[in-house]
C-alpha cells in the first residue's frame, strides 16, 4: 500500500511539474529548469553520503573497533540479503540513526553514541533493521527523484517571478501569480508525504528483517522521548537532513501533519504493535544470534 501511495504521489508531482512548467515558463523554460535541477540532484546523489557523514563527524568502525555493533549489522544485512554496508558511529548524545548511499552496493549506516548507550541490544537491532530496510527499498533513489522534481518546480516558480511567466498560458496573469506562490508549497507537501510513506514502509520491512516488530516499537518510543530533550546541534544547523533520521532530530518535529517529514511516533508504534499481533515466531533465518 505504501509503495503504491509513493508511486501515485511521484506521478502526481510529475504531473504538477508539467502543468506548472507550461503555465509559468512554457515548454522551453520547463525543460531548462528540469535539466538544471536534475544536474544539481545528480551531484547530490553521487556525493550526498560523503557530505552528510562528514557533516556529522561520523567515524567509520569495523570488527576490530566496534565488534558487537558491526557484527549486529552484518547479521541483519545477511537476513535482509544485502551486501554489508559501511558502518559509522556519530559522537552525539541524542539517540538516532540514519542510512545513506546511492544503492545497496554503496550503502552506509550510522548510529549515534546516544543510541548505542541508551537502547538495549534488541532495540538497536530494531533500529538498524529499519535503516537497512531503507537501503533495501532504495529510498535514497526515491527521495533523489522527488527532490529533483521539487527543485525543478521551485526553479520554475522563480522563472515566473523574475521573467513574468508564460504570457500565453490559459490562466492569465492572476493564475500565474497564484501558481508561482502555491506550486513550491504543493511540491514540498508531496515531498513530505513521500518521506512519511517511506518511513512507514521501512518500519514494516525492518520489523520483518529483525523478526520482532516490538523491538523497533520500543526503540522508537525511547528515541522520541530523548530527542525532545537532547539537542542535536548539527541537525539544527542543517535541518534539510532531518528526514534522513529514524526520528526527526529537530525539536518540535514529531507532529504527524502535512508539514512533517516523519509520521507521528505513536502512529508508527501502533502499526508495529498490530504487525506483532499478526506475526508468529520469527523464521529460523531471521533469528540470528539474538533470536
Amino acid at each position: 500500500m505504501n509503495m503504491m501511495r509513493t508511486g501515485l504521489l511521484m506521478a502526481g508531482m510529475t504531473g504538477l511539474f508539467a502543468a506548472v512548467g507550461f503555465v509559468i515558463a512554457g515548454t522551453g523554460g520547463m525543460v531548462v529548469a528540469f535539466l538544471i535541477a536534475a544536474a544539481m540532484n545528480a551531484f547530490a546523489y553521487w556525493n550526498a553520503d560523503k557530505m552528510v557523514l562528514r557533516m556529522y563527524g561520523a567515524r567509520e568502525v569495523d570488527a576490530a573497533t566496534a565488534p558487537e555493533f558491526v557484527g549486529l549489522v552484518r547479521d541483519l544485512a545477511r537476513n535482509a540479503e544485502l551486501p554489508m554496508p559501511r558502518v559509522f558511529i556519530i559522537e552525539n548524545e541524542q539517540p538516532n540513526a540514519f542510512a545513506t548511499g546511492r544503492n545497496p552496493e554503496n550503502a552506509a549506516v550510522a548510529a549515534t553514541t546516544g543510541l548505542l548507550k541508551r537502547l538495549s541490544r534488541e532495540e538497536v537491532i530494531g533500529v538498524m533493521a529499519h535503516e537497512l530496510a531503507h537501503v533495501k527499498n532504495r529510498d535514497t533513489l526515491t527521495m533523489t527523484i522527488t527532490a529533483t522534481l521539487a527543485g525543478a518546480i521551485s526553479m520554475l516558480a522563480q522563472f515566473g517571478l523574475f521573467f513574468g511567466g508564460n504570457r500565453n498560458n490559459p490562466l492569465g496573469l492572476i493564475g500565474t501569480i497564484l501558481v508561482v506562490i502555491l506550486a513550491p508549497i504543493a511540491a514540498m507537501l508531496v515531498q513530505f508525504a513521500i518521506s512519511r510513506a517511506r518511513e512507514y514502509e521501512a518500519d514494516r520491512v525492518g520489523a520483518a528483517i529483525a523478526g520482532r516488530p516490538l523491538w523497533l516499537a520500543s526503540a522508537l518510543q525511547k528515541i522520541q522521548v530523548a530527542a525532545e530533550r537532547i539537542d542535536n546541534v548539527e541537525a539544527e544547523r542543517n535541518p534539510a537532513t532531518a528526514h534522513m533520521f529514524i526520528i526527526n532530530p529537530l525539536h518540535g518535529g514529531g507532529v504527524d501533519s502535512l508539514f512533517s517529514t516523519h509520521p507521528a511516533t505513536a502512529n508508527r508504534i501502533a502499526r508495529l504493535q498490530a504487525m506483532a499481533e499478526t506475526m508468529g515466531p520469527p523464521p529460523a533465518h531471521a533469528r540470528g544470534p539474538w533470536g
